[in-house]
C-alpha cells in the first residue's frame, strides 16, 4: 500500500523535479511529510506569488516545468498573478494546491473557493485529483501539457483526503521525449524563394524564439545566412552576440530608431513572434514589408500582425532547413549594416553623462559595465524596462530577463533569486523600481536564508514612475502616483543583507563592483532621473527623420 501523497511526490521525482517553491498549509501536511523523506528540496518563500514567479522563471531558463505549492483558498488565489505571468510568458510550470477533503465536509465551506474554475483562464490545464490511483497519469499529463508548445502553467489540486488515502498497484508512467512536428518542405521552399527574391530581408526574433533549446540553431541561422536581425523585448538575448548583424530591440511599437530598419526592409522573417507581446512593429494592410511567420503554431492574426506566408513546425528544424536553402545565396545588404551603426550610436547617446540622480542611459551603461558576458540581469516592470530593452547589449543568450507579456510588477526579485539558484557561478542582478521592489521585498529574507549571491539594484524615484510619465504625456495633472519609501539600506540590513546607497553618478560602478565582490545578498539604492523619458522617447523620436534608402 502507498499513500497518495507519497505516490504524488514519487511522480514528481519521476519527472526530474529537484525543488518545490511555496508556502504549505494545513491541507498540504501529508504532501509536506512525503517531501521531507524525498530527494526534493522544499524552498519556503514568504508569499505564494513569489513562489510562482520562481517556478515560472525556472521553466523559462531550463525549458522544464518549475513546481510551486500552496494551500487552498487564499494561498491558492495568491498564485493567480504567477499563473498569468507564466501563461502569457509561455513558461512551463506546475502549480499544486491543496483542498479540504472531498469525501467529507466536517468544516462545511470554510476557506473553500473553486480554485479549479478560477485557474481555468490562467492555465493550459487545471484538474482536481479525485483518486490516488489516478495520480501517476494526471501528473504525467500535467508535465506533458506544460512543456508542449506553446508551454505554460498547469494547475493540480490535491485534496487532503486523497493525499492521505492509500492505494495499491499504482505504477509510475515512464517519461518520454516529445517530438514536435516539422514544417512541410513546400512551405520551406516557398519561404526560401521569397527571402531570396527580397532586396532587403530582415529577421525579427520574438518571444517563442527565445527558448533555451533554440539558442544554437537560431545563432547559426542568422550568422550563416548573414541576415540582419532585431528582436522583440522578450526575444532579446535569444542568440549569441558578436555577429555584427543585430539592429536593435523594438522596445516601442513604432517610431524608434530600430524601426528605420523595418521601414527599409521589404521582407520581415518573424521567428517565434507571439502576439501576446506589445507589438514590436505595426503591419499595415497596404505597403510596408511582407512578413513570413516561422513558428511552432499558426500565427494569431491581429490588426497589427497578419503574415503573408507561414512556416509552421519545430522552429529549430525550420531555421536549420531554411539556412540550408539560403547558404551562400544572399548577397548581404551593406546599407542595412551601415544603418545598424547609426541606430546603435543614437541609442548609446549620453550613456556616460555625469548628471545625478542618474539618467536611464547611464544606469544601463554602468550595469552593462559590471556584468560579465554571462551575467544575468532580471528586470522588474517599470520605465527602466524600456531603457534596458533599447540600450542593454546581450552577448550570451538568456542573460536579460524581462516580461513584456503580463508585464507585472513584483517579479524581478523572485526571478533573480531563481537565476542565482540555478547559476551559482555567475553574477546575477535584480533591477527593480521602488514600487515593484516593495511588492515582494519580503523575499529578501528568503534570499538571505538560502545563502544566495545576488545584487538587488533599487531605483528610487518615490513614485510609480511609468504611469506618472504616461499621465504627463497624456496631459493629465500629476496626481496619485507618489509615495514615501523606507530607508532601503536599513531595510536590507534588517533582513541580514548588506545595503549601500549611491550618492553620485561616478559611484554606481564601484558600488556595484563592491557588492558583487562581497558576496551574499546586497541591496544597492540609486536615485534615478526620468526626465530623459520625455526628451528621448517623446520629443526626440517624434522629431526624428527616418534615414531610409529604398533604392
Amino acid at each position: 500500500m502507498t499513500k497518495g501523497s507519497d505516490l504524488f511526490v514519487a511522480a514528481l521525482e519521476n519527472e526530474g523535479v529537484e525543488r518545490i517553491f511555496g508556502v504549505p498549509g494545513e491541507e498540504n501536511l501529508d504532501v509536506l511529510e512525503s517531501l521531507r523523506t524525498s530527494g526534493i528540496e522544499l524552498v519556503l518563500t514568504r508569499h505564494e506569488q513569489a513562489a510562482a514567479f520562481m517556478a515560472a522563471t525556472y521553466g523559462r531558463l531550463t525549458g522544464r516545468p518549475g513546481v510551486c505549492l500552496a494551500t487552498l483558498g487564499p494561498g491558492a488565489l495568491n498564485f493567480s498573478t504567477g499563473a498569468a505571468f507564466a501563461h502569457l510568458g509561455a513558461m512551463p510550470m506546475i502549480l499544486v494546491t491543496g483542498q479540504k477533503p472531498v469525501m467529507s465536509a466536517k468544516q462545511a465551506r470554510f476557506q473553500i473557493v473553486d480554485i479549479v474554475a478560477s485557474m481555468k483562464p490562467l492555465t493550459k490545464m487545471t484538474r482536481q485529483i479525485v483518486s490516488p490511483a489516478a495520480i501517476p497519469s494526471v501528473v504525467r499529463e500535467a508535465f506533458r501539457a506544460a512543456i508542449e508548445e506553446r508551454p505554460g502553467p498547469v494547475h493540480l489540486e490535491l485534496p487532503e483526503d486523497v493525499a492521505a488515502a492509500e492505494v495499491e498497484h499504482a505504477s509510475l508512467i515512464p517519461v518520454h521525449p516529445l517530438e514536435r512536428p516539422v514544417a512541410s518542405p513546400a512551405a520551406l521552399d516557398r519561404a526560401a524563394e521569397h527571402i531570396l527574391a527580397a532586396r532587403r530581408p530582415l529577421v525579427m526574433i520574438g518571444a517563442a524564439g527565445n527558448r533555451p533549446s533554440l539558442v544554437e540553431p537560431l545563432s547559426a541561422f542568422v550568422t550563416g545566412a548573414r541576415l540582419p536581425f532585431f528582436n522583440t523585448q522578450m526575444g532579446k538575448g535569444a542568440v549569441h552576440g558578436g555577429s555584427n548583424l543585430y539592429m536593435g530591440t523594438a522596445a516601442l511599437s513604432e517610431g524608434d530608431y530600430v524601426h528605420e530598419a523595418v521601414e527599409r526592409s521589404d521582407l520581415v522573417i518573424a521567428i517565434g513572434h507571439d502576439t501576446v507581446e506589445k507589438p514590436p512593429f505595426l503591419m499595415k494592410s497596404a505597403g510596408g514589408p511582407k512578413v513570413i511567420h516561422v513558428g511552432y503554431q499558426s500565427a494569431t492574426v491581429e490588426q497589427v500582425y497578419h503574415p503573408d506566408i507561414e512556416v509552421i513546425g519545430d522552429i529549430a528544424s525550420s531555421v536549420e532547413a531554411l539556412g540550408a536553402r539560403l547558404a551562400g545565396r544572399l548577397p548581404g545588404d551593406e546599407g542595412m549594416i551601415e544603418l545598424r551603426g547609426r541606430i546603435l550610436a543614437r541609442i548609446n547617446d549620453r550613456s556616460d553623462e555625469d548628471r545625478f540622480p542618474v539618467t536611464p542611459q547611464r544606469l544601463v551603461h554602468d550595469v552593462r559595465a559590471v556584468m560579465p558576458d554571462d551575467g544575468i540581469v532580471c528586470l522588474d516592470n517599470g520605465m527602466y524596462k524600456i531603457w534596458f530593452a533599447r540600450n542593454y547589449r546581450t552577448h550570451v543568450a538568456n542573460t536579460l530577463l524581462l516580461d513584456n507579456a503580463l508585464a507585472t510588477m513584483g517579479a524581478g526579485l523572485p526571478s533573480a533569486m531563481m537565476a542565482a539558484i540555478l547559476h551559482t557561478d555567475r553574477r546575477v542582478m535584480a533591477v527593480c523600481g521602488d514600487g515593484g521592489f516593495m511588492m515582494n521585498s519580503q523575499e529578501m529574507e528568503t534570499a538571505v536564508r538560502l545563502g544566495l549571491n545576488l545584487v538587488v539594484l533599487v531605483l528610487n524615484d518615490s513614485a510609480y514612475g511609468m504611469i506618472r510619465w504616461k499621465q504627463a504625456v497624456d496631459g493629465f495633472p500629476d496626481f496619485g502616483m507618489r509615495f514615501k519609501n523606507p530607508d532601503f539600506v536599513r531595510y536590507a540590513e534588517a533582513y541580514g543583507a548588506q545595503g549601500s546607497r549611491v550618492g553620485a553618478a561616478e559611484d554606481l560602478v564601484p558600488t556595484l563592483e563592491t557588492a558583487f565582490e562581497g558576496g551574499g545578498v546586497h541591496l544597492v539604492e540609486v536615485p534615478v532621473d526620468y526626465s530623459e523619458n520625455t526628451r528621448v522617447l517623446v520629443d526626440e523620436l517624434h522629431n526624428r527623420t527616418p534615414d531610409v534608402d529604398c533604392a
